[in-house]
């Protein structure tokens, strides 16, 4: 593939990572809550769903799900009552008692990174648009008739994948610098823990009501 080939795919990618959506507020809210480390770990998390998504569209099982409507259907409902779990509970803990500041916050530290990491693996891996995304985005960087198209593909997918760690990574030391900038009061805290619950079940509904490509 030509240099600017590579150029355009690099800026593309960075662009797209740029704009706010469910795997970015999941890694603001960690962040803004829980510091960058968390919000960093909810980022690998991501990024180690969308290598799943890179593998599957380069061995062809995102493109089965593309043209099924049973399989895309299976995960849609999968992953959009994942994310309004996450919702639900992001919601309930900004609606959560007044319990004093100092145990709260010791209990927000304690959340094991692990369980952190697991959470934003299946908020991205449970998404079939990724999938989609990966398989109307990298093909189109993709010489046709290419006789290494599927090495290409993962090549780039990979690619895109860390481009977009770093900027997920960037969005969570933005998201933990403005919470230190504002004193990180456990009342804001709560509060972003409801917007942000608010959108994810906004996003699992939106993804329920998604219609499969066949159907499109």
């Amino acid at each position: 593939m030509p240099t600017h080939q590579w150029i355009l795919f690099v800026a593309a990618g960075v662009l797209l990572n740029l704009t706010p959506g469910p795997d970015v507020f999941f890694i603001i809210a960690h962040a803004a809550r829980r510091g960058v480390r968390a919000g960093v770990v909810a980022a690998l998390g991501i990024s180690a769903g969308c290598c799943v998504h890179v593998l599957a569209a380069a061995v062809g099982v995102s493109a089965l799900v593309a043209a099924s409507a049973t399989a895309f259907d299976v995960l849609k409902w999968l992953g959009a009552i994942y994310l309004v779990y996450v919702g639900v509970r992001m919601l309930i803990a900004g609606l959560g008692g007044s319990g004093s500041s100092g145990a709260r916050g010791a209990a927000d530290t304690q959340v094991a990174l692990t369980t952190v990491f697991r959470r934003g693996f299946l908020t991205n891996v449970l998404n079939p648009k990724v999938a989609l995304f990966f398989l109307a985005f990298v093909p189109q960087f993709i010489a046709p008739g290419s006789a290494h198209a599927p090495a290409m593909f993962l090549a780039l997918g990979l690619l895109f994948t860390f481009n977009s760690t770093l900027v997920n990574t960037g969005w969570a030391c933005a998201a933990a610098w403005a919470a230190r900038r504002a004193g990180a009061m456990q009342r804001a805290m709560r509060w972003l823990d409801g917007v942000a619950g608010s959108l994810f079940i906004g996003f699992g509904v939106k993804l329920a009501l998604t219609d499969a490509p066949a159907r499109l």
